[in-house]
């Protein structure tokens, strides 16, 4: 078993970093503090190709392996969640499950302009009455001659009010439970469509959060992607892929934590020595570093698992409950290295904090990934 990284991937880990360090790092405070929303910046992404990671490059994606993917989400999201909650979002639900379950048309159409960054992509499966219970979606579509008609209220979709194209799960057939569920393409200028409100969040604050109104919307009956009344298992197959992301999340957002307590352990003086010298500080430090390469690799094995074609249900749940949770312990240990600095503004330590507890939260709770692999364990 090699757990060591290609030339490649190490070669795009250092493009990523630097990009980072350059262009996302010197505005993270401004994105968070403002709700300060960067379409510039996801255009220079989609020029790097980060917007359409995993997308052939026959569409207009990069064509990189999900190991690499994974790399990109966790360097991103140590200098900004809210950057990588937008990033991660757009390419594991709203680009994937175009590419994943869409017909040839469909990707010709829509995945080149999501891909270079013109355009941005959501997801919509939450509802205000469906949330761990997907299966209870109660937004309707039904066929109106050559128009599928959607009524319908759609919560907390990343990037709800930006996106260009936001895939929409509602039912074709009430009798059928979770297989009367079928998935629609929906165009942000749909007549019958619009942004509700924005929710005001803890944490991932220059991320747009939006709840969606769907009155009436009529969307062409070639918009309907995949076969009907197999929205939600295709839903359930791109949040597999999405979970393991979040999991990559997760490991950014407790690196960047751990980082900079690193960097401040070695230079706050305390007693006429570095804090970093006394055992008790030293031994948070371990416990980060430990847990860190721990979720690390359980990422890796999860996406190295969809690079091969094995199924990863169960892996990907690991990944991202074991790595949602450590960041959060992990974010906890940075601020209190930092003392009452890491309370304050001037260090990014109280952001880590709050950004990271919707990856316990965001594409199945943490009580969900349990029951995921209790079920994957025959229980």
């Amino acid at each position: 078993m090699d757990f060591s990284l290609t030339e490649q991937q190490k070669l795009f880990k250092k493009t990523i970093r630097e990009f980072c360090n350059k262009e996302i790092k010197p505005i993270a405070s401004k994105i968070d503090q403002e709700e300060y929303f960067p379409e510039g910046l996801y255009k220079k992404m989609g020029q790097m190709g980060l917007m359409g990671m995993t997308v052939p490059q026959s569409y207009g994606g990069a064509g990189i392996d999900r190991v690499s993917y994974m790399i990109a989400l966790e360097e991103i999201s140590r200098v900004c969640g809210s950057t990588g909650i937008t990033v991660e979002a757009h390419n594991s639900l709203g680009v994937g499950h175009i590419y994943e379950k869409g017909t040839e048309e469909q990707r010709k159409k829509y995945l080149p302009k999501l891909c270079n960054g013109e355009e941005l992509a959501a997801w919509a499966l939450s509802e205000p009455n469906a949330g761990s219970d997907a299966s209870s979606t109660q937004t309707t579509a039904e066929l109106d001659g050559d128009e599928w008609v959607l009524n319908g209220t759609k919560q907390f979709i990343t990037t709800g009010d930006i996106a260009w194209v936001t895939t929409v799960m509602a039912k074709t057939d009430k009798d059928k439970g979770a297989k009367g569920i079928s998935a629609f393409i929906v165009e942000k200028d749909t007549p019958g469509f619009k942004v509700g409100q924005l929710e005001d969040k803890l944490g991932l604050r220059g991320s747009h959060t939006a709840e969606l109104i769907l009155e009436d919307c009529r969307v062409p009956k070639e918009n309907l992607l995949d076969t009907q009344g197999m929205g939600f298992i295709g839903a359930m197959n791109i949040l597999d892929r999405g979970r393991t992301a979040i999991g990559a999340m997760s490991v950014g957002i407790a690196r960047g934590s751990f980082e900079d307590a690193l960097e401040y352990a070695n230079q706050r003086q305390q007693f006429g020595k570095p804090i970093g010298k006394n055992q008790a500080i030293q031994w948070m430090l371990a416990d980060m570093a430990t847990d860190i390469d721990a979720a690390r690799l359980l990422v890796f094995r999860a996406a190295d698992m969809e690079d091969k074609n094995i199924r990863f249900t169960k892996e990907a749940a690991m990944a991202k409950l074991f790595a949602s949770e450590m960041a959060v312990k992990a974010t906890v240990k940075g601020m209190q290295i930092l003392g009452g600095y890491g309370y304050t503004r001037e260090y990014p330590s109280e952001r880590y904090y709050r950004d990271i507890k919707l990856c316990t939260i965001g594409e199945g709770t943490s009580e969900v990934q349990r029951m995921v692999i209790a079920r994957q364990l025959g229980l």
